[in-house]
């Protein structure tokens, strides 16, 4: 059974950083693509940010202050954010896609993770 498990969120001050990290429990994880959703009290989910054979991507609201990363060794994936605002207060989720092809949407990934809680105080 596939087990993403989240880390590294926590309660910091508007312009803050913080990394988080997902370790995957999967066989082959270097051909799965890899994203990172979040979901604020009140919202929908969004989506943050993927890794996948082709590249990253990121939502225009990262604005150049998030970076994905991933380590293939480690079965993991990164997500160190810079500069944080308050409106990136939310719950922050892992996804795994099927393949090594990525999405920007819910429905392009299979597995998830609980999520690890990230509040900014303005």
């Amino acid at each position: 059974q596939v087990q993403l498990q989240e880390s590294g969120g926590g309660t910091v001050q508007a312009g803050d950083s913080l990394r988080l990290s997902c370790v995957v429990s999967v066989r082959a994880f270097r051909n799965k693509a890899m994203a990172w959703f979040r979901q604020a009290p009140g919202k929908e989910r969004e989506f943050v940010a993927s890794v996948d054979w082709f590249g990253k991507k990121y939502a225009d609201f990262v604005k150049g202050r998030f970076t994905i990363s991933r380590d293939n060794g480690e079965n993991r994936v990164y997500l160190q954010m810079n500069n944080l605002e308050s409106d990136d207060t939310a719950v922050y989720s892992c996804a795994m896609a099927r393949n090594h092809i990525g999405g920007q949407t819910a429905n392009d990934y299979e597995s998830w993770g609980r999520g690890t809680q990230v509040t900014v105080s303005s």
